[in-house]
């Protein structure tokens, strides 16, 4: 049985969480999970950072609750939603899900100028911080989303390929 998964990769600001929304719109049968929903379900408030272990239970639960409406032919996929900078967070994630029976993982890597997700950051309620932003676009350029991290594919998104990605989107993934 195909129990697609689609991560995201990238740095806040960069779009992921308007292109899964965007995504949703044209792909009802997928559901997004995220770290910033699990955050807001656990302390009420998207931006309270919490204890990452309690976060990745939440996430789980969220991957297993989506398994089952897969199995029940309620969705066809999901989309997890949160920034993955770093190889390590990449692997591990790839790997719980590969354990619980997802597959094809594909990941989706959103590489925007790091002045653009800056400026975008700016213009939000809930703001990260620069330094934060800065370093997590450093793990990325060092090590960016690739096949080596346990997924079938990597699709890199640049600003330019976003408008085509989005206008696509009813043939994704398979």
């Amino acid at each position: 049985m195909v129990r697609p998964l689609i991560i995201l990769a990238g740095i806040p600001g960069s779009g992921k969480s308007t292109w899964a929304n965007q995504f949703i719109q044209v792909n009802p049968r997928y559901r997004v999970v995220s770290t910033d929903q699990c955050r807001a379900t656990l302390y009420g408030n998207e931006a309270t950072q919490g204890h990452w272990s309690q976060v990745w239970s939440q996430v789980l639960v969220g991957w297993q609750r989506g398994l089952e409406a897969i199995a029940q032919g309620q969705l066809d996929g999901l989309i997890y939603d949160a920034t993955n900078t770093s190889r390590r967070q990449r692997c591990a994630a790839i790997a719980a899900a590969r354990q619980l029976g997802f597959s094809p993982i594909t990941l989706y890597w959103f590489d925007v100028p790091l002045e653009l997700a800056l400026s975008r950051n700016q213009n939000r309620s809930r703001q990260v911080p620069a330094e934060v932003i800065e370093r997590m676009h450093r793990q990325l350029q060092g090590a960016p989303p690739a096949q080596a991290d346990g997924a079938e594919g990597v699709i890199h998104l640049s600003l330019a390929d976003l408008p085509y990605q989005v206008a696509r989107l009813g043939s994704q993934p398979g």
